[in-house]
């Protein structure tokens, strides 16, 4: 037997995976602008739509230099927000 949403389910359902959705090209844009401050780009960096009610950010892939770079800019930073504790 199959279950059928009500229409509030829908409705529901759909407003939720417009907000995951929305998550994830917000989480896109904060992460090109956090990245262009570094002066990097990932080229594939794209909203990938909502997965198990989440937004998802596809990170894509990058040559060998560009991800050694990325590297060491988190590290950076990471090494920054520890001596700020």
């Amino acid at each position: 037997m199959v279950y059928e949403m009500t229409h509030a389910e829908r409705f529901r359902y759909k407003r939720e995976q417009d907000a995951a959705y929305q998550a994830g090209d917000g989480a896109v844009t904060n992460l090109q602008a956090a990245l262009a401050l570094a002066d990097l780009t990932l080229p594939s960096l794209s909203n990938d739509g909502p997965v198990a009610g989440h937004g998802f950010v596809r990170l894509g892939g990058c040559n060998a230099d560009l991800a050694n770079r990325l590297a060491e800019v988190i590290a950076a930073g990471a090494d920054a927000l520890q001596r700020n504790r």
